[in-house]
């Protein structure tokens, strides 16, 4: 059963990308969902920055849920990539073909601005977004799924 959705924009730049995150924070829209951005740096890692609350679900943070909408090879600089590609298979809405695309469009300098959402408010959340200047898109992501990723995590950090 699908209980949260992630909605993630796709913005030009992550000047822009972090405008529309505090603008979205600011404006209640998200007010109890996590919100953060997703980069690359100056290496070709993905980086997240949190914007909302500082965990999600049952403790995976937004940072390692954006992470998982990325290639493998690029959650290096974030968390560890044995982690990050355990954790690709765990179900959180998205398919190969689009965290390649996604990857191509930070590869690209673009950022990308991600809420982990109620599904009843994904809508309200996209087109905030969307409004924003972000083209947005909708993946359900399941408790269980987000569960698992906070259990993984855990034992990644142990």
């Amino acid at each position: 059963m699908t209980n949260k959705t992630v909605v993630l924009a796709i913005f030009e730049d992550e000047v822009s990308a972090d405008a529309a995150a505090a603008s979205l924070k600011d404006s209640g829209v998200a007010h109890h969902d996590a919100i953060g951005v997703l980069v690359l740096n100056d290496k070709g890692e993905v980086k997240a920055g949190k914007v909302g609350k500082r965990s999600v679900g049952k403790g995976a943070g937004i940072g390692l849920v954006l992470a998982l909408f990325t290639p493998v090879g690029l959650g290096v600089g974030l968390i560890g990539g044995g982690l990050l590609g355990a954790l690709h298979h765990k179900g959180l809405g998205l398919d190969e073909a689009d965290r390649e695309r996604i990857g191509r469009e930070l590869a690209g300098g673009k950022a990308a601005v991600g809420v982990l959402a109620p599904v009843s408010e994904a809508t309200v959340v996209a087109d905030k977004l969307t409004d924003l200047g972000g083209a947005a898109e909708a993946h359900a992501v399941s408790d269980e799924a987000l569960e698992e990723a906070h259990a993984a995590a855990t034992t990644d950090e142990s």
